[in-house]
């Protein structure tokens, strides 16, 4: 693994053409496009199903077992952790703006650059490439920061979320994982594995593990983390970053805090250090859960599209009870003490899915307005009562195919867990209610399709017109039907990311800002971002350091609660 083209030299650019630019700023995401709805869901499928087969996680063995050190400067430490961040350009480039500049005033606090920038997980989507990591990850950030301070250059760790797996964690260890000190525009990179400890003033340890889909911890990465621990003691205290918040996914799958769980009670507890902080992404919003000795921190706000928060429960137990029953150990209560954005907004988020995912998903449209035109020709058939040659019939195979895979299709959307219980009953009856009212408004646009005259013009006229006439009206209707369906299921939390997905929300973003005082005082500043920028300027003759391209409408910052301050 050598040096990193985007380290070279490169004049700044005078446009945002991709060939000035060196890559090619994207769009965000649409995750209901049909393609892409299929091929994300057969590389899930193929990484869950072989990824135990091309765990890199055990190949890493072979590379060096680097216990880094982030000394600071004059015994304190300013550092960032950002997550979920490799979308479309707009968002994605308006956190790494923020996160490069040399301060930022918030509320008056001067906070200085980070000297350390800390990436929790999913640094492209919607599936890890070279290709897709050059344009939606490392080029804005090169062009935020295009090259490193006079003074000692930040450094850069990341940490591979589901979306960094999808290849394998191929295109991850080429960006990140060197055997030489590499770098994404300004920062260097200086990780040897997918997982890292550093070492950091005021007796705090920053680790960071690598679940590989939730799956388990390999032994070489047990390995290592223990072989860092031996340098823990009573007197330390640890930030421990996870792909995903556990803590808080287990409160409707309890076995998802296991591998944290695990960790914790295998490398940190025979230490006698203090987990003081644990912090994911993941879920794409900023989200706090307050315990008597611990802070749980959710901030997914880097650049993805906005998950909510109004959904969040009150109240967590961590571990949960369920989840510990082989091994009886400690558990604690957490409140929910912040979120953003707040609940009463996420709520009129929801809400606001009727102005938004009809509108967003053109290709998701158009696959609801075929199939519906299919449903509707294979019901009419039965509703003007004929045949060809055989007069009145109650059955028809083709209605029935349309029938079955209207309801079958919806129960797969639903997404059903495998195990059974009040959870599978719920995402069945939920799954069924929505293919059945698709039904009933195929079989309403039948009713009126048979009094029209196209249905008795000589085949395939009628077909052609119904396509022409009947899809564009029903690819709407559907449409508008599907988030009904997301606003009803979100109420019993089934369909909660396909509601916010759907509709690509790309403001209310959120990153953290971290100082270690001299005195070892930890105090966190949850950065929040009301609005993105979406209009750009370049900058050709600003310094070398400066950003290639600056907002040319406001881009203002804010905390999302007051800074939480953690003393010795």
């Amino acid at each position: 693994m050598t040096g990193d083209p985007s380290a070279e030299p490169r004049p700044r650019p005078r446009s945002l053409d991709p060939h000035e630019l060196g890559f090619t700023p994207q769009k965000s995401v649409p995750w209901l496009a049909p393609l892409l709805l299929l091929s994300t869901g057969l590389r899930t499928l193929l990484a869950t199903l072989f990824g135990a087969y091309l765990d890199k996680r055990e190949l890493q063995n072979a590379l060096p077992s680097d216990i880094h050190h982030q000394p600071g400067t004059d015994g304190e430490l300013w550092f960032d952790y950002v997550a979920d961040l490799g979308d479309g350009f707009d968002a994605t480039y308006s956190m790494a703006y923020l996160v490069a500049a040399p301060q930022l005033t918030v509320h008056g606090h001067e906070l200085p650059r980070g000297q350390l920038l800390v990436l929790g997980g999913d640094q492209v989507y919607p599936t890890a490439s070279r290709e897709a990591y050059e344009n939606r990850f490392r080029g804005p950030y090169k062009a935020a920061l295009p090259v490193a301070p006079t003074q000692r250059p930040p450094t850069m760790y990341a940490l591979p979320g589901n979306h960094d797996w999808y290849d394998g964690l191929t295109a991850f260890l080429r960006v990140f994982v060197r055997m030489e000190t590499g770098s994404v525009g300004g920062w260097r990179t200086e990780q040897s594995r997918s997982y890292f400890a550093v070492e950091l003033p005021g007796n705090w340890w920053l680790f960071a593990i690598d679940e590989q889909f939730g799956s388990y911890l390999d032994d070489p990465q047990v390995r290592y983390f223990e072989q860092a621990a031996q340098r823990l003691g009573p007197q330390h205290r640890v930030l421990l970053a996870a792909p995903s918040p556990g803590w808080v996914k287990a409160d409707e799958e309890p076995q998802a805090y296991e591998t944290i769980s695990f960790f914790v009670r295998k490398v940190l507890d025979p230490t006698g250090a203090q987990v003081k902080v644990m912090l994911a992404g993941d879920l794409h919003h900023y989200a706090r859960y307050h315990g008597a000795k611990r802070e749980l921190i959710t901030c997914g706000g880097g650049g993805a599209y906005l998950a909510a928060t109004h959904t969040l429960p009150e109240e967590i137990t961590v571990p949960p009870p369920e989840a510990i029953r082989p091994r009886p150990t400690t558990t604690r209560p957490y409140r929910l003490a912040a979120t953003f954005p707040t609940i009463a907004r996420s709520r009129r988020y929801a809400w606001e899915v009727f102005g938004r995912l009809p509108w967003r998903n053109p290709g998701f449209l158009t696959m609801l307005g075929v199939l519906h035109t299919m449903l509707m020709l294979s019901l009419s058939e039965l509703v003007a009562g004929r045949s060809v040659g055989q007069g009145q019939r109650l059955f028809s195979i083709p209605a029935a195919i349309m029938v079955v895979l209207w309801c079958v299709g919806a129960y797969l959307f639903a997404k059903p867990p495998a195990m059974g219980g009040r959870r599978l009953l719920k995402h069945t009856v939920l799954g069924l209610s929505h293919g059945l009212a698709h039904v009933a408004l195929g079989l309403a646009g039948a009713l009126v399709w048979v009094r029209l005259p196209f249905v008795h013009w000589v085949w395939p006229l009628p077909a052609v017109s119904a396509f022409v006439l009947y899809l564009p009206i029903l690819g709407v209707l559907s449409g508008l039907l599907v988030a009904l369906y997301l606003l009803v299921a979100s109420l019993f939390k089934v369909n909660l990311n396909e509601l916010f997905a759907g509709q690509g929300i790309e403001d209310s973003k959120s990153f953290l800002r971290l100082h270690i005082a001299r005195d070892g005082t930890l105090t966190i500043y949850p950065i929040a971002v009301d609005k993105i920028c979406r209009k750009w300027t370049p900058r050709p003759d600003d310094p070398a350091d400066r950003p290639w391209l600056a907002p040319a409408e406001p881009l203002t910052v804010r905390l999302a609660e007051p800074p939480i301050v953690l003393t010795p």
